[in-house]
């Protein structure tokens, strides 16, 4: 008997290991193999601004003052005036204040919203017949681009550029800042930046002949845009006027005439850009308006103003430093910015 327990022993001991070893092989990590994990999804980009949102310093200052205004309860003399003056306070321009506000005066709105939404309705009425197409039809199109010193020119190029360029129709710029060494090394830092191609000249070399070398290189390279640069000067300084007024001249004559030639003014410095807009078109004609800065600035009803008062559309209107805050000018969510509610 004593061999039967031996042969019961070793079978629970070899049950009991069996057992052990299964368990230990269930607890074991499992081989390491490439994961099949889906990527993290992609951060969401963060909505763009809106327009409101963008002249929120305009919008504020008009609505802490009109506010006032609105809370009154009768619609006398001083009512209207304070009104005008709050939009002449803005850079809306004294004419266009005055016309839209007697516009609305001679309607009769019955309360504060009925005001504000017809003074929207004039102040839109008054911007309403302007051609804001930017022409880039030639072949190639030749813009000019011009301004005082510090008004966002050669960045509103770079973004205006990057808009324009496709494969179909690339971007050439022309360096013709010859004045400032540093202002061709910016205009040359954009144009990689974007991949577009660039002609410079030597420091102090004749404007003219920097913009002629630009187009004709345009014409050359197959470029459907050339955008001229332009040193910054003083409107008030002849000499240097007289510069630009060559330069258009050159571009006029070899390229027949001038797609375009934009003045970029600083919005914030308000009516003394009418000043400058006037002394300029009588240099080189005018055809559009780039105002810049007006995210940073009280003063946006200038866009209207500089309008209203030159005949001269207002194309682009810069309102950050983004390539895509260099945005086409709409009349109405201009002004509904400015006077929203």
């Amino acid at each position: 008997m004593e061999w039967l327990y031996i042969v019961i022993a070793l079978v629970l001991v070899a049950a009991i290991a069996f057992w052990f070893v299964r368990t230990r092989r269930g607890e074991e990590p499992a081989p390491k193999t490439s994961p099949s994990v889906a990527p993290p999804a992609a951060p969401i980009a963060a909505p763009p601004r809106g327009l409101r949102e963008r002249l929120a310093k305009t919008r504020q200052a008009l609505s802490d003052r009109l506010g006032g205004v609105f809370s009154r309860s009768a619609f006398d003399g001083d009512f209207w005036t304070d009104i005008e003056d709050s939009l002449v306070a803005a850079d809306v321009g004294v004419g266009a204040a005055s016309n839209a506000v007697a516009a609305v005066q001679k309607r009769n709105p019955e309360d504060p919203a009925a005001v504000r939404d017809l003074l929207a309705d004039e102040l839109v009425a008054q911007l309403a017949d302007a051609d804001r197409h930017l022409e880039v039809f030639g072949e190639p199109s030749v813009l000019l681009v011009v301004g005082v010193n510090g008004s966002g020119k050669t960045t509103t190029i770079a973004k205006l550029a990057q808009q324009l360029n496709t494969p179909d129709r690339p971007v050439l710029l022309g360096a013709a800042d010859t004045f400032r060494a540093a202002a061709a090394d910016q205009l040359k830092t954009w144009a990689n930046r974007i991949g577009v191609d660039i002609v410079a000249g030597d420091s102090g070399a004749d404007p003219a002949s920097v913009a002629y070398d630009s187009y004709h290189a345009a014409k050359a390279r197959g470029a459907g845009v050339v955008i001229v640069d332009t040193a910054g000067r003083l409107h008030s300084k002849s000499n240097l006027m007289d510069e630009l007024g060559k330069v258009a001249r050159v571009l006029r004559r070899e390229a027949g005439d001038l797609d375009e030639v934009l003045l970029v003014l600083d919005g914030t410095t308000g009516q003394n850009a009418i000043g400058q807009a006037k002394a300029f078109t009588d240099v080189v004609g005018v055809t559009g308006i780039v105002l810049t800065k007006l995210d940073g600035t009280a003063r946006g009803g200038v866009a209207i103003a500089v309008e209203k008062e030159l005949g001269i559309p207002v194309k682009y209107i810069g309102v950050g430093e983004g390539v895509e805050d260099l945005i086409p000018f709409d009349p109405e969510a201009f002004v509904d910015a400015l006077l929203g509610a």
